[in-house]
């Protein structure tokens, strides 16, 4: 399978994100302070990760939380999956919160989350009168009839 490739500028000292497994969607981001943070509980902090992406056209990049994280410390990605288009060129940072009830430390070079490279496909809006109908219809949030 080919490959898209990437330009990266890694002004950190951690090694280029990867991926873990042959498998893996996501390629872990990690945390580019100077020292150790503590997040307390319902805490929320941008991270920086020293990394600056350039994204071709038609891609974009989608930061995730790490499940190891979420389930060891109970930290997560507050805006998730938070988008990066394929236009930014500024820093990647990731925007964690404490959700736990106690104080949690992050220290340099932690893995934070997971970033995951996505073909997005441009679509044209036409404003109409009316749309089709489905046997689902407007029912949302819970209403797909699956139990």
């Amino acid at each position: 399978m080919d490959k898209q490739t990437i330009n990266i500028i890694n002004l950190s000292n951690n090694p280029l994100p990867a991926y873990a497994t042959e498998g893996s969607s996501g390629m872990d981001l990690r945390a580019y302070i100077e020292s150790a943070i503590m997040l307390q509980p319902l805490e929320r902090r941008l991270i920086p990760t020293g990394l600056f992406i350039e994204l071709p056209d038609g891609f974009e990049a989608q930061v995730r939380p790490r499940s190891g994280l979420a389930i060891k410390q109970g930290i997560t990605c507050l805006n998730s999956p938070g988008t990066v288009d394929a236009d930014y060129r500024g820093e990647l940072k990731v925007v964690l919160i404490n959700l736990s009830n106690e104080p949690q430390v992050l220290h340099p070079g932690d893995r934070i989350a997971q970033m995951v490279i996505q073909k997005v496909e441009k679509v044209t809006l036409v404003q109409v009168h009316e749309i089709s109908s489905t046997t689902r219809g407007e029912g949302g949030f819970g209403h797909s009839g699956k139990h």
